[in-house]
This record gives C-alpha cells, sequence and structure tokens, in this order.
C-alpha cells in the first residue's frame, strides 16, 4: 500500500494530520538513532560536547532527506532553500538538544549518583526534547508551501486527492 493511498484512505484532515505526526516521529527516530550512533563514534575521537554538534548535523542531514520523502509535500522551493529553512530549526533545536544532553551528563546525574551509561542516556533524553517543536517549525517553515507559506500539510492534502 502507497504512502498516498494511507493518507487518502483517511479522508479526515485530523486524522491526516496525526498520520502525517506520526510518521514525522518515526522519520525523527531513525534520525535520532544515526545522530546517537555517530555520537558514539564521534565521542571515541573528539569530546562529549563537540561530538554532540557534530552528530546532530548528521541526524539533521537524514532526518531532512526523510521528511522530505515520507512526511511532507513538496513545497516548491529549491532544495537548498529548504535545506536551509530546515537548519535553522534544527540549530533552535541544536540548543535545547545540547542544554540537556549536557546538563543532564555533567551535572544533574552526578549530583544524583546516576552513572549507569550517563552520556547515552543523557543524550537521548536531550534528542527527544524538541520533538513537538521541531515538527511545527517544519510543517509552517521548513517545508512551508511556497504559495501558502503558513502550511505545508495543506499541500499535501490537496496532492493526495
Amino acid at each position: 500500500m502507497s504512502h498516498a493511498s494511507l493518507v487518502k484512505r483517511d479522508g479526515n484532515s485530523t486524522g491526516a494530520e496525526r498520520f502525517r505526526f506520526a510518521r514525522f516521529l518515526f522519520v525523527g527516530a531513525v534520525a535520532a538513532v544515526a545522530n546517537i550512533l555517530s555520537r558514539i563514534a564521534f565521542s571515541l575521537v573528539m569530546s562529549y560536547e563537540a561530538a554532540i554538534v557534530v552528530a546532530y548535523m548528521c541526524g539533521m542531514t537524514i532526518a531532512y532527506a526523510l521528511n522530505k520523502l515520507f512526511v511532507f509535500a513538496p513545497s516548491g522551493r529549491a532544495m537548498h532553500d529548504e535545506y536551509v529553512r530546515f537548519t535553522i530549526v534544527n540549530l533552535l533545536s541544536l540548543t535545547l538538544v545540547w542544554t540537556v544532553s549536557v546538563g543532564l551528563a555533567f551535572f544533574l546525574f552526578p549530583a544524583i549518583g546516576f552513572t549507569w551509561h550517563a552520556k547515552t542516556i543523557a543524550h537521548i533524553a536531550g534528542v527527544s526534547v524538541p520533538a513537538i517543536t521541531s515538527y511545527f517549525g517544519h510543517r509552517h517553515f521548513s517545508f512551508a508551501s511556497k504559495n501558502d507559506p503558513t502550511d505545508a500539510s495543506k499541500a499535501h492534502d490537496r496532492r493526495l486527492k
């Protein structure tokens, strides 16, 4: 069954939006796994703090490609423009990810004596924080239709009818 037929079959715009958000979360989970695994690898050759940033870029690029393919409708913008907009939203998210990850790993976890995979747990928590805000940023900015810049999902719904 194709992606288009799954959304079309729903027929309910609220249901279609929920399905879109579910796809966004799934794509985000795939990108988060890439982010976390690459951070573990990068931590072998650089500091934890630097590895978070470099790994975030890897995860972000994977997230862009998967969101473009499976979540949001074509915006009508050049790929470069979309990626720049996607990056702007993600730079805001990166500040949350970095702050939560470093705050947990170096301050809260040591204060409470938590040591079991502390950096990985902290990073997973950090990567999870911006899921909802990122969705709306990408929906209304990164992948917003050039013709209707307020909502990328409207064009997606029209395309599937």
